[in-house]
Parts: C-alpha cells; sequence; structure tokens
C-alpha cells in the first residue's frame, strides 16, 4: 500500500494513491473529537434521531433509495473493486434499508447514534472510529490481501480482506473497515471507553463536496450539543488530488 495523501493537515487520516486515482470523484470529511464521555443517547438526542427516522423513512416512500445518487455511485465503486453492491451495502444504504423494511434503527450509544442520523439525513456513510484502537495514521488504500481485519459483527472473527478491495488500515497494517465503507472492526468500534474519536464522512456523486461539507457541519453541531464538553475540528476535501 502506498504512502497515504495528507489531505486534511492530520497525522490520522489520509487516502493511498491508488484509491485517489481510481476513485477521483471521492470528496471526504474528517471530525476528530477529543474530551469524550461516550454512553446511553440523552433523551434530546434521542427525539432527534427518532424524528429523523421519520422523516428519512417519508422521504424514501416517495424516492427508491436505488435513485438516490449518492447510494447510485457507491454502488458502482463497490462493483469496480469487486464487492456485489447487493449483498454487501454501503453503510448508508444499509441504514437506509433497515428504515424502508423495519421502520426504525434501534439507539446504540450516543457516537454511533450521532453518526447514523447523519448518516441517514444525508445517505452518506458515516464511519465513527475510536482512536484508542487504532495504531496512528487511517489510510484508505487497496489490501494485499493478508492484512487481518476482525469483523464487528461476526462475533469476532479474525479475516482478512479480498487483494485490491477498498479498506482503512491503520500503521500496524490491521484493517479498521472493508469493502470502503460497508463495515467496521472490532477494535475501531466506539464504546464507553471511547475519548477521542475520528468521524469520516465520504461521497462519490455530483454534489459530494456540498453534501459532505453539510454533513461535517452536522456532526460537529450534534457532538457540541450532546457532548458539550468535547472539542472537535474538521476538513474537508474540495477537489480529488494525487498522492
Amino acid at each position: 500500500m502506498s504512502e497515504p495523501q495528507n489531505m486534511y493537515g492530520s497525522s490520522r487520516f489520509g487516502y493511498a494513491s491508488a484509491v485517489v486515482e481510481r476513485y477521483p470523484a471521492v470528496r471526504a470529511g474528517i471530525v476528530h473529537a477529543t474530551g469524550l464521555a461516550n454512553g446511553p443517547s440523552p433523551p434530546g438526542l434521542i427525539d432527534a434521531y427518532t424524528s429523523q427516522q421519520k422523516a428519512t423513512a417519508d422521504r424514501l416512500a416517495t424516492t427508491p433509495i436505488a435513485e438516490i445518487p449518492s447510494i447510485k455511485a457507491w454502488r458502482q465503486a463497490f462493483t469496480r473493486f469487486g464487492a456485489k453492491p447487493t449483498q454487501h451495502r454501503n453503510a448508508a444504504e444499509a441504514l437506509l434499508r433497515r428504515i424502508g423494511k423495519q421502520g426504525d434503527i434501534p439507539s446504540i450509544n450516543t457516537l454511533v447514534d450521532i453518526g447514523n442520523l447523519v448518516s441517514i439525513r444525508h445517505a452518506l456513510p458515516v464511519a465513527v472510529f475510536d482512536l484508542g484502537g487504532i495504531a496512528g495514521t487511517i489510510t484508505v488504500g487497496l489490501a494485499e490481501g493478508t492484512e487481518p481485519f476482525t469483523d464487528l459483527g461476526a462475533a469476532g472473527a479474525t479475516v482478512s480482506p479480498d487483494p485490491g478491495e477498498v479498506v482503512f488500515v491503520d500503521e500496524e497494517g490491521v484493517v479498521c473497515a472493508r469493502r470502503w465503507c460497508w463495515r467496521q472492526s472490532a477494535q475501531s468500534a466506539t464504546t464507553s471507553d471511547t475519548v477521542e474519536a475520528l468521524a469520516v464522512v465520504e461521497g462519490l456523486h455530483e454534489t459530494a463536496a456540498q453534501d459532505v461539507a453539510a454533513a461535517v457541519a452536522d456532526l460537529r453541531a450534534l457532538l457540541a450539543s450532546h457532548q458539550p464538553q468535547s472539542q472537535s475540528r474538521s476538513q474537508t476535501t474540495t477537489e480529488g488530488r494525487r498522492g
């Protein structure tokens, strides 16, 4: 995997040049939050989350998920690196489909709920990583196929990604997320012990730059409201760059 491209003036996140070359339309935003006290979501956040889920359900009643531009672009990207988009849904599509089929998404904790609220509002994948479980910089790159991944959704099973798959990987070669924005690792998931986190929002569609910026603003506003003791800083990309 090539050296990460530093797009943010931050040592914690970047893209390998191979990803930027293959997917030049990618736009991203990050929010680095410290001083967190993660736990059950407070009533105000639960109310906002429930309200957004209802609004999203109403929107999906008239707009098929497959026709949402951001979702369509992620499906195309998944197909390009060999993942079947109808078998491995990007995180935003998975949440939208749950609302469409089951009507709601259960509360998990403050940070996860904030990320999911923003994800369904903007139809963009939002990953929230516990930096305490990650070694150094997160790089979005192409997997060699030998890197370890501990699956959050499979009882802690350790597997490896497919060669050429887009993954998030730390400086020790441990995969933090597979199939780009499909599923996070167990080590990177936020818990009640999380005090420092990195939220990553990405898009590939025509209006991704504006939509990612709006999602980042929402993330910071929700953190300020529901984690008032925390501090956050953010950065977004406005154009594709090469490493």
